[in-house]
C-alpha cells in the first residue's frame, strides 16, 4: 500500500520544495490529479497565471536516464508536430528533471504544460475517436521508425517475458484478486498459447519498435475536434500493434471492441500501411494486455484504478481467456 495518506503528504511536502525551481511559489495551490504508476499534481500559480502538471515518479520504476529518454521522445514528437501532447516545461536552470530527497532515496519530478480536455467515455462516439486514434498511432509509429534516438536513449523493452513472463515489470497474474484454481488453469494455458503466438509473430523492425504502450482512454484528452495524448511514462520498445491493445485497457470485455478495432485499423491505414497479418494480431495482443493488467491490478492494489477493478476484473479475464482459447487453442 505505497500511496497511503502519510506517504502522499510526504510527497506533497517534497513537491512543494521543488516548486521554486520552476519559478513557482512553494505556497501555490497543489491538488492531486491521479495516482497510477506515479503521483500527478496540478499546480496553479494564481499570481503568475500559470498552470503546470507535475509528475512525481513512482520509486524504483524508471531510472533517471529512462525518464530523460521519455522526455527526449516527447520533445521530438512535438517538434515534428506528430501528436498533440503537453510540452515538458524546463526548470529555471534549463533542466527538465528535478528531484527531492525522501529518506534514503530521491523522487524525480517532471513538469508539463496543462492540457485542457476530457477523457472520452462510453457516452461519446468512441468509434469516431478510435478512428482518429488509429491515425495518431500510425503517425507515432512512422516517426519512431525513422527517428534517430538521442545519445544514451534507454527505455524498457516490453517482450512477452517482461509483459507477463518471468521478468514481468507489473507483477505476476497468478496473484490476481479472486483467482480460483480453475481460473489459474485457464490462464496458464492462455499464457502458453500467447507465448507461442508472439514468438511466431516475431520481433522484426517492421513489427517491433518504440511505441507509447499506454494509449488507454485515461491518457486521451478530447476537446472540440482535438485528440490529445498524454502520459508517455510507459513508452518503450514493443510490438506496434500493442498500442491498440493498450488503447482498450480495462474495456476489453465490452461488446463494441470489434467496432473500435475496425475503426482504429481504418484510421491507421489513412496514414500508414497496416498488413493483414498485423491487423489479425490485434486480438492476441488485447488478450496479452488483459493478462498484464490483471497482474497490474494485483500489484498496484493501493491505486484507485485497481480498487475499482477488484475481483470482477479477474473473473472477466478468465472468461476472455476461455473465449480466446476457443478461437486460438
Amino acid at each position: 500500500m505505497l500511496y497511503q495518506d502519510a506517504f502522499l503528504q510526504r510527497l506533497e511536502t517534497g513537491l512543494r520544495n521543488t516548486l521554486p525551481k520552476w519559478g513557482l511559489p512553494a505556497s501555490a495551490p497543489v491538488s492531486l490529479l491521479t495516482i497510477s504508476e506515479n503521483a500527478t499534481y496540478l499546480v496553479e500559480d494564481e499570481e503568475g497565471g500559470r498552470r503546470l502538471v507535475l509528475r512525481v515518479n513512482r520509486p524504483a520504476y524508471h531510472t533517471e536516464d529512462e525518464i530523460r529518454s521519455e522526455l527526449a521522445w516527447i520533445t521530438a514528437l512535438r517538434e515534428q508536430r506528430v501528436v498533440d501532447t503537453p510540452r515538458p516545461v524546463p526548470a529555471l536552470d534549463g533542466g527538465l528533471l528535478c528531484s527531492f530527497p525522501d529518506g534514503d532515496t530521491r523522487r524525480y519530478v517532471v513538469a508539463f504544460e496543462y492540457m485542457s480536455g476530457k477523457e472520452p467515455d462510453a457516452s461519446d462516439d468512441l468509434v469516431k475517436w478510435y478512428g482518429r486514434l488509429g491515425e495518431v498511432t500510425a503517425r507515432l509509429h512512422l516517426q519512431s521508425r525513422k527517428w534517430k534516438r538521442t545519445p544514451g536513449f534507454v527505455r524498457k523493452v516490453w517482450t512477452f517475458d517482461t509483459i507477463i513472463g518471468k521478468r514481468n515489470y507489473w507483477g505476476d497474474w497468478r496473484e490476481a484478486l479472486g483467482l480460483t484454481k480453475e481460473g489459474r488453469t485457464v490462464l496458464e494455458r492462455t499464457e502458453t498459447r500467447l507465448e507461442e503466438l508472439t514468438r511466431a509473430y516475431g520481433m522484426g523492425p517492421d513489427r517491433f519498435g518504440l511505441i507509447h504502450f499506454d494509449l488507454r482512454l485515461a491518457n486521451l484528452l478530447v476537446e472540440g475536434d482535438r485528440l490529445g495524448v498524454i502520459d508517455f511514462d510507459d513508452c518503450g520498445l514493443s510490438w506496434f500493434p500493442y498500442d491498440f491493445a493498450s488503447a482498450v485497457s480495462f474495456i476489453e470485455h465490452e461488446p463494441y471492441i470489434g467496432d473500435l478495432m475496425a475503426a482504429w485499423a481504418e484510421g491507421y491505414r489513412k496514414v500508414a500501411p497496416l498488413a493483414k497479418e498485423d491487423e489479425a494480431s490485434l486480438p492476441m495482443f488485447v488478450m496479452l494486455r488483459r493478462m498484464q493488467l490483471t497482474a497490474w491490478v494485483a500489484s498496484h492494489a493501493e491505486t484507485p484504478t485497481a480498487q475499482s477493478m477488484g475481483e470482477p476484473y479477474t473473473h472477466g479475464t478468465v472468461e476472455l481467456a476461455e473465449e480466446f482459447l476457443r478461437k486460438n487453442g
